[in-house]
């Protein structure tokens, strides 16, 4: 008999071993695992893609500590039910002692107010908090939440995964196991789940299901083509093509080619992408592609972000479109993005060098008499406002980052710096 509950949900793991993927953050020795094992855990965001294993992940944990475990959905529930479930909290009737554990799905979607409402209570441990979200939580989380919480990454499933969930489904399942399955070529099924093990699943059931009940059923490129024809054709949000065709957008913006990034945009817009996440990624573009060439784009790619906030679909395609054209056919620069690397490298090199002395501040008598700040020349109180002094950590003089590149903004600059310091920073 067919079973009404999805395969996915009866494949759900109920344990920590049963889990499969994310070993970064839950297999031996990471950084979950260790505070799991310890019994104390941190109140935490789990990011990631749809189908990785969030909400299954914040249920083992419940298990795993034996505490008692509360789920709201962002959708569904507001600042009320949030506050119910801290009250009962603080009376002890959730079994304070041992700590409630409240999970909240889709926690972007919480409202400023509704996030507010979860401070005092994660703040002072009456409830340690469990948010799953498909958005980047430094945009969707309010800073203070955030900075109560930690934030783990979890990462789409890789093909080694996706088989070992099939194998395990295949393995355990009793409808499955009732069943003659003989997979041939499974790979259009690992590309089309896009690493999402619920889609994987629900895809895989529907191509067996696909076959008659007496029929041994062969799982090749053709089974999997003919449940799945619809799904090919597509624009899936969640997987490759996602990152795909953002990848083609910023490629066409960076080459100059507005109807390309045009196209692009058009593919997203038709896809259902969410348009913040286009207007992310043109502000991102705006810096590290156009940056000193034209600063402007920044503004107008923050600007397009913070109107495309507001209005939503269908009208942010006429923002997107604009800002694309815009930045598509700006100058293009990318000095401040190589001239940041350069820095980081050399530091990763360096290791935390002291800061010259004159540099330092000293806001008491012993740093004064330590030496902190003297010898500081105040800007100010030199022709054009500027002296000439040492501004490096010792050993680092010298050491030029910005080299600029052939369009007049970013060689204006390099003549401002040259003006000023003179062979200081001209490469030897």
């Amino acid at each position: 008999m067919l079973p009404t509950t999805p395969l996915a949900e009866r494949m759900r793991p109920t344990s920590l071993d049963e889990y499969i993927g994310q070993d970064h953050i839950v297999g031996p020795n990471a950084p979950l695992r260790k505070a799991l094992d310890s019994g104390i855990v941190p109140s935490m965001i789990l990011w990631g893609p749809p189908g990785v294993g969030k909400t299954t992940l914040a249920q083992i944990i419940a298990k795993h500590l034996d505490r008692p475990f509360f789920t709201l959905s962002a959708i569904s529930s507001g600042v009320k039910d949030v506050r119910e479930i801290i009250q009962k909290a603080e009376t002890g009737g959730m079994f304070q002692q041992k700590g409630t554990l409240l999970f909240i799905d889709e926690i972007h979607r919480f409202s400023k107010s509704q996030q507010d409402s979860l401070l005092g209570a994660v703040e002072k441990g009456v409830v340690t908090l469990i948010g799953a979200t498909t958005e980047n939580p430094s945009f969707e989380v309010i800073s203070a939440l955030l900075s109560r919480c930690q934030v783990y990454v979890l990462k789409e499933h890789n093909k080694a995964a996706l088989e070992c969930i099939v194998n395990r489904a295949l393995e355990k399942d009793q409808y499955l196991l009732s069943k003659s399955i003989k997979i041939e070529s499974p790979n259009l099924l690992y590309a089309l789940s896009g690493g999402d093990s619920r889609k994987l699943l629900n895809l895989f059931e529907l191509v067996v299901g696909s076959f008659k009940p007496s029929e041994k059923i062969l799982i090749n490129e053709e089974a999997i083509r003919s449940v799945a024809t619809q799904n090919i054709a597509q624009y899936d949000k969640d997987g490759e093509q996602h990152y795909d065709i953002i990848s083609a957008f910023i490629k066409s913006i960076r080459g100059s080619d507005p109807n390309a990034a045009i196209y692009w945009l058009a593919r997203m817009v038709e896809g259902g992408e969410d348009p913040k996440f286009i207007a992310r990624r043109l502000i991102i573009s705006a810096s590290e592609d156009i940056g000193l060439a034209n600063p402007t784009a920044l503004i107008m790619a923050n600007n397009c972000f913070q109107a495309v906030s507001i209005i939503g679909w269908p009208e942010s395609r006429i923002l997107l479109s604009q800002c694309t054209i815009y930045l598509a056919t700006s100058p293009k620069g990318n000095a401040s993005y190589l001239a940041i690397d350069k820095a980081l490298n050399l530091i990763k090199e360096t290791g935390d060098l002291g800061v010259p002395l004159p540099l330092r501040n000293a806001p008491t008598r012993l740093m004064k008499e330590l030496g902190y700040g003297k010898d500081y020349l105040y800007s100010h109180n030199y022709p054009s406002n500027f002296v000439q002094q040492e501004f490096m950590p010792e050993g680092l003089e010298n050491t030029n980052f910005f080299d600029a590149g052939s369009n007049s903004k970013e060689k204006e600059i390099e003549k401002f710096i040259n003006d000023r310091w003179g062979d200081k920073y001209r490469e030897k």
